[in-house]
């Protein structure tokens, strides 16, 4: 049986909270995944089907996230699959489908979980009554810009989303699915969220995998050779090699 909205508001709620966030601030997903303890996260090209998974171990987890994706779907993705890591009870390992509002039970789950993670209902609620001159009104292309670029979402997410709260009719969503960048950015906004990430960063570890590397180096358990080829295989080269863009400069 699918699990009541009002429940997977709380589950969000709930985990904001656990993450240092309040109940209605836009948030930086990312950054707040690497804090979670025991949570390595891996940017890996996926194709054009699997938006990301969730591996759950006894001793660490991962959750991979596909990067050939644009950024406001790699951010819901996160999202989702954050879903599976503390919510799903299946310790099977979980890859998702691209499509958002598809799929199995809990599939279903975690896309409303992601929803309203990232967009808390009295959040949207809020957001919907400033942008609309008066209730009355329909929101429009420009309205759906300003929403999802307020809480860094894809136009499936925001689209998903406003269909699910009867703001748009599924025939309205289905004429903002076009020229979504020039929609963007002839209303003046950047265009970052509506793009994948660059070629030459789309493979990329983060959180425990590299927290461990360096442990084990400082305990002598591992040679500095073994170190680098690990973090190598991490497709953390920039840690072996330096990044060259910081030039050995101090940088606000």
């Amino acid at each position: 049986m699918l699990m009541d909205k009002l429940e997977l508001w709380k589950m969000a709620v709930s985990l904001r909270k656990q993450l240092g966030e309040d109940s209605t601030s836009p948030i930086d997903i990312f950054t707040l995944a690497y804090s979670i303890d025991l949570l390595s996260i891996v940017y890996y090209p996926m194709g054009e089907h699997i938006s990301g998974l969730c591996i759950k171990g006894d001793r660490n987890n991962v959750i991979a996230i596909n990067s050939s994706m644009t950024h406001g779907r790699q951010r819901f993705s996160m999202a989702h699959e954050l879903y599976h890591l503390n919510f799903d009870n299946d310790p099977l390992t979980v890859i998702c489908s691209k499509k958002i509002g598809e799929g199995n039970e809990k599939e279903l789950q975690a896309d409303q979980f992601a929803s309203y993670l990232l967009m808390p209902p009295n959040a949207l609620s809020e957001m919907i009554k400033q942008v609309k001159k008066s209730m009355s009104d329909r929101l429009t292309i420009k309205d759906v810009v300003r929403l999802e670029q307020y809480f860094g979402v894809s136009r499936q997410a925001i689209l998903f989303r406003l269909t699910e709260e009867n703001e748009l009719t599924l025939q309205e969503a289905q004429s903002m699915r076009q020229n979504v960048i020039w929609s963007a950015l002839s209303l003046g906004y950047d265009d970052a969220l509506y793009k994948p990430t660059p070629e030459d960063k789309r493979y990329k570890t983060y959180g425990f995998y590299i927290q461990q590397a360096e442990k084990t180096l400082k305990q002598g358990l591992i040679s500095s050779g073994k170190y680098e080829e690990l973090l190598l295989s991490a497709y953390r080269s920039d840690l072996v090699y330096g990044n060259e863009a910081e030039g050995g400069e101090e940088l606000d």
